[in-house]
């Protein structure tokens, strides 16, 4: 039973990861000097947020059920 938790935690963190923005042209950035928002306080907002926490969460859940599984 928990297999199969595991294996749908895993897919749904895939989904949830392929859906986050692309922060990648950020990161190219800091290489060129050319961003001077850096080191803004950018807040995520709306569904960003949901996201980035239900990402946290299942991340969580991950690491949760992979431990039960290890003990047992």
């Amino acid at each position: 039973m928990l297999e199969i938790l595991l294996l749908i935690v895993s897919v749904l963190i895939i989904a949830v990861v392929l859906l986050q923005g692309n922060k990648s042209t950020d990161g190219g950035q800091i290489i060129t000097g050319g961003n001077e928002a850096l080191f803004q306080n950018m807040k995520e907002r709306g569904f960003e947020l949901f996201i980035s926490r239900f990402t946290l969460a299942l991340g969580i859940l991950f690491f949760i059920i992979s431990l039960i599984l290890f003990i047992k």
